[in-house]
């Protein structure tokens, strides 16, 4: 034991540690001889920010000696997964803490108003240059998935990206992501000429909720068709919860030697790029652009190209994508701020903030629609695309670290004490706020039937919902796949039938003719224009899924199910009257634990009563004529 005692006070000697380390944390004092020296530094760099408490509980030597050790490990993954380490989180954290206790308003100064920025009209003459100038562009781009999150919210116990976009096909969200990144890598390399990069780099941002699954769902399906060192995947690690306003750490209610933690948000996405390494690969690769786009937007893809090219047209360093938003509509808004010492801003601002710092700033009735009908300010879909050199040169200037905020529940108005312990946050989309006033910092707006449908809310909370307001559920995300390919083919002068209303899981949807095809068969709408005829018409009853790239429609009139797919080398014309019972909507009771979880979240599945199914494997011309 002398030798223990010894080494102990020798340990502290070279440390600099002098005995009001003992009397502040005697238990840990005993324990020390279990700690390399760098988890002696750590430990004292506790002791130095308050958190004696730590060590309160900590047993005689020789006792959970593992669990000493455990966390000590852990406290190591926080201190390094954070930019600054834990003197940074916890210095941050009082300041906010205080500003939060204060009441103080975060736009103190800043005066709102509407940024400029690209607002598109889906299917013009500007629409479609930018669509083929984004083609062009994208082998240049980096895309990033932020996936973080579990589908529970949903009603779902798996991965939220492992969930069908739609049921027709059953294409996953993930296949869906990666069928159309390779499609546009595809079609940007036939468009180039020379050299062109080969394989555009796609990452997953996951959590230790997601990781092994979504690794899973990689490997058990070969990577859905990319090559596997395409797809990188980074996993955020979690932060400390905070117990007061001093931000002492909170200890795990089911074990004193672990400090419990919360996620810190999807703003981690930065940080992690910035030390991967990942950035420089890609500047060196030649790479400009990084996309950053969320789990489960099934229409995301259809603003994509277009918005690559006002990225490039505009020469945007920060573009984010929205769509028109309602005077005070559940979702922030893009808004230029301006302070009173001059500095600016363009950032997203949260709908419970934007209306009343309007009406604090000369605008006495807050946020309101004006003459289109929509709010002036943008809906922000937390959509970005960021050319890399400024990136990296902004993440190398902050560490990739995000501006954060605190959100405690304070258990009465003294605010003394918090209802339960809370955490520092982060949102991707708060990037630029730190960006200087040189930064070109713009929007993209389109329509929200062609490019914005999340998938968030489960049956009960979606029913819940306002009439007349958007459901962001399985139910209302599906049905938005099939409304915006009827409505982009009826731009391309295709005769579709108009919706009718039903309700599924408590929800009232519009029920277009049940149309989807793979992205190969039409990444933008010069594809769809080139690939159908204006006599071509397709009753509401319908259920039509492309799966060829060379599959032609012309003089069709389709009254039923029709399923098609061929290989590259096919090309098919398809003519004539196709008539059948088709495929018919078939409500599902979501409470019913036999049926499926992800059938049950939708409220519906397809009863395949009659199709026509052809599939062409040989190379050739064709006609599908019946």
């Amino acid at each position: 034991m002398a030798s223990t005692l010894e080494s102990t006070a020798d340990k502290l000697e070279k440390l600099g540690i002098n005995g009001d380390f003992a009397s502040s944390a005697p238990n840990l004092q005993k324990n020390l001889h279990l700690l390399s020296p760098q988890q002696i530094e750590l430990a004292k760099k506790l002791l130095e920010l308050g958190q004696s408490h730590l060590f309160e509980h900590w047993a005689e030597p020789g006792v959970e000696d593992e669990e000493k050790k455990a966390f000590f490990n852990q406290v190591t993954r926080l201190n390094s997964s954070y930019p600054g380490g834990l003197e940074s989180y916890i210095k941050t954290a009082r300041e906010l803490l205080a500003d939060s206790k204060a009441g103080k308003n975060p736009f103190e100064g800043f005066t709102p108003s509407v940024p400029t920025g690209e607002v598109l009209t889906y299917g013009d003459e500007d629409f479609v240059k930018f669509e083929e100038m984004g083609v062009k562009e994208v082998q240049k781009a980096a895309f990033v998935l932020v996936a973080g999150g579990l589908g529970e919210r949903l009603g779902y116990n798996g991965i939220k990206v492992a969930l069908p976009r739609e049921t027709v096909m059953g294409t996953s969200f993930l296949l869906h992501y990666i069928e159309y990144i390779l499609a546009l890598q595809e079609a940007s390399c036939s468009l180039t000429q020379g050299e062109c990069q080969a394989k555009i780099p796609f990452v997953i941002m996951t959590s230790d909720d997601t990781h092994s699954r979504t690794l899973e769902l990689l490997e058990s399906n070969s990577y859905f068709g990319m090559e596997p060192t395409q797809v990188k995947l980074l996993k955020q690690e979690k932060v400390a919860c905070l117990d007061d306003n001093e931000a002492r750490l909170a200890v795990d209610p089911h074990s004193k030697y672990r400090i419990q933690t919360k996620p810190h948000g999807h703003g981690d996405v930065h940080s992690l790029l910035y030390s991967s390494g990942l950035l420089n690969v890609w500047r060196d690769a030649g790479l400009r652009w990084v996309l950053f786009f969320q789990d489960t937007n099934g229409l995301l893809f259809n603003a994509i190209p277009a918005a690559i090219g006002v990225s490039a047209m505009r020469q945007y360093h920060v573009n984010s994508l929205a769509v028109p938003r309602k005077a005070k509509e559940a979702i922030g808004g893009i808004t230029r701020l301006t302070h009173v010492d001059g500095r600016s801003m363009v950032i997203n601002v949260e709908y419970n903030q934007l209306d009343p710092l309007l009406r604090a700033t000369g605008h006495p009735d807050g946020d309101v629609n004006n003459e289109t009908g929509y709010s002036p300010f943008p809906g922000n879909i937390n959509q970005l695309i960021l050319e890399l050199g400024p990136y990296i040169e902004e993440l190398t200037k902050t560490k990739g670290g995000i501006k954060e905020f605190v959100n405690p529940k304070y258990k009465d108005a003294s605010k003394t004490s918090f209802k339960s312990s809370t955490r520092l946050e982060c949102m991707m989309q708060d990037y630029p706020k730190t960006l200087p006033p040189t930064a070109r910092v713009g929007f993209t707006v389109m329509d929200a039937w062609l490019a914005y449908a999340p998938v968030k809310n489960n049956p009960e909370d979606a029913a819940k919902v306002p009439k007349g307001n958007p459901y962001h559920s399985a139910t209302s995300g599906e049905m938005a796949v099939y409304r915006a390919n009827s409505l982009i083919l009826r731009k391309a002068g295709v005769q579709v039938a108009d919706p009718v209303e039903d309700v599924f899981n408590g929800q009232e949807v519009e029920v277009w003719p049940r149309v989807t095809w793979k992205p190969k068969w039409a990444l933008i709408f010069s594809d769809v224009k080139r690939k159908v005829s204006e006599n071509c018409s397709i009753s509401q009853k319908s259920t039509l899924a492309i799966k060829g790239r060379n599959i032609f429609l012309e003089d069709l009139y389709l009254d039923g199910a029709l399923i098609i797919d061929a290989i590259d080398d096919a090309e098919v014309k398809v003519e004539g009257s196709i008539e059948n019972k088709g495929w018919v909507l078939e409500k599902v009771d979501y409470k019913d634990t036999s049926i499926p979880e992800e059938i049950r979240t939708r409220g519906f599945r397809m009863n395949k009563i009659e199709q026509l199914e052809k599939n062409y494997s040989q190379p050739g011309k064709f006609i599908l004529k019946p």
